[in-house]
């Protein structure tokens, strides 16, 4: 007959490995934080002088069906978007934003706001041209063929792909920035959708000063 085990022994083991568990979780634990601490976080959107190979001329068309150059843009500041008019939410509501930010810094003769199209297989030139006029604010609509979309894309950072699970209103996922430019067309600083108000403000007074 095997003797029983002391029990004051059993309780020392019965504590050693309460302790090895203690300390295993406060290892984890710590582990953890460490690693939430060297997370690297996303850039935010550049505001400073941008690459020379940034923007630059293009060729589209307008609301009306008629050859759009960027050289129309020169002399005034301009805000350009790429977005898609069967959008649900990003770019409706980005849009009314910038007319909303315009008149606060002045109304329609401080700067053009620019809307490109990402889908022209759908968006042609009535498409861009009656989306364009939605906003209640003078907004230049544009579109291309997807030669041409996908070169002003690339000039400009943007990106854009059709939706791997398209939903109504959410066929295209796009960068959602707001890129602005001053009047000899250098980029001078871009607007993301999360920025406050006050933020994107004072980049736009800024721009038009």
């Amino acid at each position: 007959m095997t003797e029983k085990e002391p029990p004051k022994s059993k309780l020392r083991r019965v504590r050693i490995l309460v302790w090895i568990i203690v300390l295993l979780a406060i290892a984890g634990i710590a582990a953890l934080l460490l690693i939430q601490r060297v997370t690297v976080h996303p850039p935010q959107a550049t505001t400073g002088a941008a690459p020379s190979s940034f923007g630059g001329p293009f060729s589209l068309i307008d609301g009306n069906g008629k050859p759009f150059s960027s050289e129309k843009l020169l002399g005034k500041p301009y805000a350009i978007y790429f977005g898609f008019t069967r959008c649900g939410d990003v770019c409706p509501t980005t849009l009314s934003r910038m007319v909303k930010l315009r008149n606060e810094v002045g109304g329609l003769s401080k700067f053009n706001i620019v809307f490109v199209t990402i889908d022209p297989s759908h968006d042609g030139p009535k498409q861009v041209g009656q989306y364009a006029t939605l906003f209640n604010s003078p907004i230049i609509g544009l579109t291309g063929s997807q030669a041409q979309i996908d070169q002003v894309k690339k000039q400009y950072g943007i990106y854009a792909e059709p939706s791997p699970h398209p939903m109504a209103g959410k066929e295209m996922m796009h960068s959602a920035i707001v890129e602005l430019f001053d009047p000899d067309g250098n980029f001078v600083a871009a607007i993301s959708p999360d920025e406050p108000d006050s933020d994107a403000l004072a980049k736009l007074k800024k721009l038009v000063a």
